[in-house]
């Protein structure tokens, strides 16, 4: 038996009037998404159901949403039929027993036909959507790339000092080239002589290279002595400091001093040498290490600022053993580190992802 009393009315219910709130969107435990402008348990002027949200110009469920939308895009709607002279009462419970009383009440409550779209519209919506989607996470992608941070005033003076302290230390500076002399071919060429420690030298070499060796020590002295955040630590630390890095750092002002064309490195800003000269003058397979380093670090076309923030990088590695102050010496380390990135910002180097790559070029510099 129909449960529907079969009496007319002259109209729907009254829709209940909802409160606007702001359009700010929220998610409501146990009942999916529901739109922050719906009041708490608003309910569907179609059926009276838990309403979750607008739809087709309506506050509805969704139950009635589907309803309304098959209802159309399928012109189900002239096919509707009513036993009780199109006068049921539709309610959540009693919406799915009469169609075309629940569609009426659909169109009276103000529920827009133009709105739903068929099958090739709602493809090309999706579509759009999933379009403009994209399109934001690509702008969204190039504003942070954008937005890259350059030096604040405390980190411009930081750099000033680091890049003042390589310039005073740097052997012949920029007119190295023109300075540089080449160590004579037959040098290097000579027999092996073996030493105490089982290594093989070529003597002439080995002797042309320990008379820069000190000079070139002291220069990397110097350069950290001059830098206020290395000089504020206690001698214990300095020494360790410098005995770690000092190798990394004469190897880094050897290696950005590459010439392809020649295909030497120049050594203290005065020795310009060939990779097998200085393999058997004592450096052995470290000296093809330099040698790379050189070579892949031609490409980034570095200044002096530049390479003088890696050295200030390689100087406070607070994972040198014995410290004392690691972890002040860490945040030395992450300060140079930040003024150093802010500073390639502020260069906007042409190569792609050009802060990870020297970063990667500064490890590969302690594995020498």
């Amino acid at each position: 038996m129909h449960i529907l009393q079969p009496y007319c009315i002259n109209r729907w219910p009254d829709v209940p009037k909802r409160k606007r709130k702001n359009s700010q969107c929220s998610v409501k435990s146990m009942s999916g998404y529901i739109p922050s402008y719906l009041e708490k348990d608003e309910p569907c002027v179609v059926c009276g159901d838990k309403a979750t949200g607008y739809h087709y110009r309506c506050i509805t469920c969704e139950g009635c949403k589907g309803f309304f939308r098959r209802t159309i895009q399928k012109n189900l709607h002239p096919s509707y039929s009513c036993k009780y002279e199109s006068c049921c009462i539709i309610d959540k419970i009693t919406r799915n027993q009469c169609q075309l009383c629940r569609f009426k009440k659909c169109i009276s409550v103000g529920m827009a036909m133009d709105l739903v779209l068929d099958d090739s519209k709602r493809v090309a919506k999706r579509r759009l959507i999933e379009e403009n989607r994209e399109k934001r996470k690509k702008e969204e992608l190039v504003k942070t790339l954008q937005v890259r941070p350059e030096p604040d005033t405390a980190e411009w003076e930081l750099i000033r000092m680091a890049t003042e302290a390589h310039r005073h230390t740097n052997a012949q500076g920029s007119s190295w080239k023109q300075k540089r002399k080449f160590l004579p071919d037959d040098i290097g060429q000579g027999p092996m002589m073996p030493t105490s420690d089982g290594d093989k030298v070529d003597l002439e070499a080995f002797s042309e290279f320990t008379k820069i060796m000190t000079p070139a020590i002291t220069r990397v002295v110097d350069f950290a002595k001059k830098l206020p955040m290395f000089s504020e630590l206690p001698c214990e630390d300095q020494i360790i400091l410098l005995k770690g890095c000092c190798m990394e750092i004469m190897s880094l002002r050897a290696a950005v001093r590459y010439d392809p064309e020649s295909e030497t490195l120049t050594l203290n800003g005065e020795m310009a040498v060939k990779r097998e000269q200085l393999k058997n003058g004592g450096l052995g397979v470290v000296s093809d290490a330099i040698f790379d380093l050189g070579k892949s670090l031609a490409q980034f076309n570095l200044d002096d600022t530049e390479v003088a923030l890696m050295q200030a990088v390689l100087l406070m590695s607070s994972d040198r053993s014995g410290l004392t102050s690691t972890e002040k010496i860490e945040q030395c380390q992450e300060a140079y580190l930040l003024a150093f990135e802010h500073y390639i910002n502020y260069r906007k180097h042409n190569i792609p992802h050009f802060w990870p790559k020297l970063l990667m070029k500064v490890f590969e510099d302690q594995e020498v």
